[in-house]
């Protein structure tokens, strides 16, 4: 065998309690945070926007991802959802704006009660509100694969059927930012 060479100092064995400690924190980070390809399956369209996040707008997005996830569907639906939630209300639960309100439009998804959406109360939900998109989602076919913004507008049926796009590298970093990664992670932490 060839012997080291001279001054070379060789590297700390691994203990069991190293190992032991490693098997722990993997244990206590949960599950990996979706992937970039995972969240955005076409790719990042051109023309990103970003808006101010808020605790409470990282509240409303976390009841939208919670709401997926007791739905069993995968975080591309997340991503679309938080994406168009921050083209229609900028992740804010709205209420009635008077004047500035969009007819009856209301909540997190500017879902309107005369369309069915569901009463006021129910649309201004976060939990009710995200399950009623995500069941209009879960009846478009190949959501998971077509772009953002088809996916969105089919449900949504949007006077603005090509704003939905801007959002989807936004939505995809907060939902990443809700497994501790990315530029959303300390804000997600805090609740």
């Amino acid at each position: 065998p060839a012997s080291a060479a001279h001054g070379a100092t060789e590297a700390p064995a691994v203990t069991n309690v190293a190992v032991a400690q490693q098997v722990v924190a993997q244990a206590e980070n949960k599950e990996a945070a979706p992937s970039v390809e995972q969240l955005m399956t076409n790719g990042m369209p051109a023309d990103q926007s970003t808006y101010e996040m808020t605790p409470e707008r990282m509240a409303n997005a976390k009841a939208i991802i919670e709401a997926g996830k007791q739905m069993n569907l995968p975080p591309r639906a997340w991503v679309i959802a938080i994406a168009t939630s921050l083209q229609e209300s900028k992740l804010d639960n709205l209420g009635h704006l008077g004047d500035r309100n969009d007819h009856d439009s209301l909540g997190l998804f500017q879902q309107r009660p005369s369309s069915g959406w569901g009463s006021p109360e129910q649309i201004t939900d976060p939990n009710y509100s995200a399950k009623a998109f995500y069941a209009g989602l879960k009846n478009v076919e190949g959501y998971e694969k077509m772009p953002l913004t088809v996916a969105a507008q089919t449900v949504q049926v949007s006077a603005f059927p090509n704003h939905y796009a801007q959002w989807e590298k936004m939505a995809a970093e907060i939902v990443q930012g809700t497994y501790g990664v990315g530029p959303y992670a300390g804000l997600a932490a805090q609740h």
